[in-house]
């Protein structure tokens, strides 16, 4: 048999091998990631790397087998022997980004400033962390879209992480009344209003009802120029609970201000003067 073609075939069939072994052995490992996870009682960020860096390996070896099965290659392997030292300079300078994002992604492992199903805010960016993989980490949006984002470029950023540590988390209900309403009856109906719903959490500790603070805190927070601003703090399981009673506390209190007759949601007003031909005459009209 030709010697060449006994090289190609040989050269072909390790890189078929080594790819059908990559695809079963992605599938087993990603039956065993979701098979330990199952339910959240672990966490996800490090089984899923294992499994990268795993495949990463596997490919790896199984390609450099398949090149050096070659003998040409080897010659040629041999013949830059002698500029391997130039050779592994200009690589690293060819690899130092996807290096770096290596690096990154190890220490992100490591370290955990985030991890697998955090919800993350960046400063252009807000969603859930679905994947870290050697290279990039994978942000699932509120939209359902994908951001890729390499791994040395989110570790320098500044994250906001809403799951980082106690996942209890502080909603600010922010509500305008008149000059002219009541404000303790305003005050009264935000406070009734946040602890009639059920995903509301009472965040007091022994110290707090010793000295007996309220389950629910409602203060004026400012003065506007047509407004009285009042604030609700409210608490919740974690950052989905806290954005439903956010949004279902707005409309619920905003029915019991227009229900009350005591209570008012401004609207800015303006004044405003028309004169007439005569410029001695002025109509004054509001």
């Amino acid at each position: 048999m030709n010697p060449l073609f006994l090289s190609i075939a040989t050269f072909l069939l390790i890189v078929l091998a080594t790819l059908v072994i990559g695809y079963i052995a992605n599938k087993l490992l990603t039956s065993l990631v979701k098979r330990s996870t199952e339910g959240m009682t672990s966490d996800p960020t490090n089984y899923k790397f294992i499994k990268h860096v795993v495949l990463a390996c596997l490919y790896l070896v199984g390609f450099a087998i398949a090149i050096y099965s070659m003998p040409n290659f080897r010659a040629l392997a041999s013949s830059l022997l002698a500029g391997a030292g130039i050779f592994a300079v200009a690589m690293g300078f060819a690899a130092q980004h996807a290096l770096g994002n290596v690096v990154s992604g190890v220490f992100i492992v490591i370290f955990k400033p985030f991890r697998i199903n955090d919800r993350l805010a960046l400063a252009a960016h807000q969603g859930i962390v679905e994947d870290i993989t050697l290279r990039h980490t994978v942000i699932r949006n509120f939209e359902n879209r994908r951001i890729i984002i390499p791994n040395s470029v989110i570790s320098n950023e500044i994250i906001v992480n809403a799951d980082f540590g106690d996942d209890m988390i502080v909603k600010w209900v922010d509500m305008s009344i008149s000059y002219s309403s009541d404000i303790d009856t305003a005050k009264r109906i935000m406070a009734e209003e946040v602890l009639a719903h059920p995903l509301h959490l009472d965040p007091r500790s022994a110290e707090d009802l010793a000295m007996g603070i309220p389950e629910v805190v409602v203060r004026v927070i400012s003065l506007m120029d047509s407004s009285v601003n009042l604030r609700a703090w409210v608490w919740g399981k974690d950052a989905p609970d806290a954005f439903v009673l956010g949004c279902d506390l707005l409309e619920s209190i905003k029915k019991r201000f227009d229900a009350d007759p005591n209570v008012e949601i401004p609207y800015p007003h303006r004044t405003v003067y028309m004169k007439e031909d005569n410029p001695q005459s002025t109509v004054e009209r509001i």
